[in-house]
């Protein structure tokens, strides 16, 4: 890793607004990112060489930022979405049953051992894709609370298990890490809501923002490298850890400046980085080698939609299911843990990340078809 890779890297980002500058078509940014490091990377030209410690480095505390942000922006604080948990939770226990089915079938098919991995990659949702979604759209409503309340589920449910089933070896260790962050997530939720409560927290505010000291970033950074460090130490994914630390913020409510500030580091630097180099150390070369894996992809995309489909029963519109099935983190996770590990079989990451490919676009165009109904009835 060098200044002119650095450089190459951070233009490479810029691939993502660009795909997605347009608005009609709810392209995720993270897609031109991928593709970039891909093009440049172990598929492509060889450029950009994953493999580096550097990159590697900068890349988890990347992976880490992208999953505090997600877990920040579960709407744990608001009543409207508590009130709609029950729809929530029974639309996502519908979809994680089929899901479960689905999963161990498609694992048999292709004889990769791997399904319960996959009963949790189509089981997931993703909250950090969905909501800004449905913010853009302005959407409100009942629908849209159980909506929000079941990609919450989804997401917090998926996001522990997936270290559990993806080396179930190491199952109990792997419980007893997660315990811990999880523990150490609570310690903080409740450190930060003393703060808040007595008023610690705004006095702290008003003298960083006069002084210009940015405490408030600091002090978030210190503490979820901190949950990182103790994440590793435990035989953790740093998934966990960052997206501990998002709902803990989350759950006393991240104040404005701090998200803007911690908008800035991830989505204008290590954010970009890390999509960057996960598209960079995807090989898809390994498709021409094993090309039935192209169905693999296919099918976890598939599935992963009509599972959420079967929603429909419980009352909730197609489009709505459909949206719901849009997943990033947890598979993005599952590549990136599941290579780290050495579990996947070659060829496996890429037709994950296929697969969640196959549910962002299908997300996109619900999407779509949601904000042209919304035009209509206005």
């Amino acid at each position: 890793m060098t200044f002119s890779t650095l450089a190459l890297v951070i233009t490479l980002g810029l691939c993502g607004p660009l795909l997605a500058l347009r608005q009609a078509w709810h392209i995720p940014v993270i897609l031109g990112e991928l593709s970039a490091g891909i093009i440049f990377g172990t598929t492509g030209f060889g450029i950009l060489h994953a493999t580096d410690p550097l990159f590697a480095f900068l890349a988890d505390m990347g992976f880490a930022l992208v999953m505090f942000v997600a877990g920040s922006h579960v709407p744990v604080r608001d009543p409207a979405v508590r009130s709609a948990l029950r729809r929530g939770a029974i639309r996502a226990v519908l979809v994680g049953s089929l899901a479960t089915a689905a999963g161990f079938g498609i694992a048999r098919w292709f004889d990769t051992g791997h399904g319960a991995v996959y009963a949790v990659l189509m089981a997931s949702s993703s909250a950090a894709l969905v909501l800004p979604i449905v913010d853009s759209l302005g959407l409100q409503g009942n629908p849209v609370l159980a909506l929000t309340a079941q990609v919450a589920i989804a997401d917090i449910a998926c996001v522990v298990a997936l270290p559990l089933v993806i080396d179930p070896g190491n199952a109990g260790r792997a419980a007893l890490g997660a315990i811990a962050v999880a523990a150490a997530a609570t310690v903080l939720f409740v450190v930060l809501r003393q703060l808040e409560l007595s008023g610690t927290r705004r006095r702290v505010h008003r003298l960083s923002e006069d002084r210009g000291f940015a405490l408030e970033l600091r002090v978030s950074l210190a503490v979820l490298f901190a949950l990182c460090a103790l994440a590793t130490r435990t035989h953790v994914s740093i998934m966990l850890a960052g997206f501990a630390a998002g709902l803990a913020v989350a759950g006393v409510g991240e104040p404005r400046r701090v998200a803007r500030q911690l908008f800035a580091i991830s989505d204008g630097f290590l954010g970009p980085l890390f999509f960057v180099w996960l598209g960079a150390r995807l090989n898809l070369r390994e498709f021409g080698d094993h090309p039935r894996l192209i169905v693999l992809g296919l099918a976890l995309g598939i599935g992963a939609v009509l599972a959420h489909l079967t929603t429909r029963i419980a009352g909730q519109p197609i489009a709505f299911g459909t949206l719901a099935a849009a997943q990033v983190g947890v598979p993005v996770a599952a590549v990136t843990v599941g290579s780290q590990l050495h579990v996947l079989v070659p060829g496996e990451a890429s037709a994950m990340m296929l697969g969640a490919l196959c549910t962002i676009a299908a997300a996109a165009l619900a999407a779509s078809r949601i904000a042209a109904a919304t035009t209509r009835a206005k």
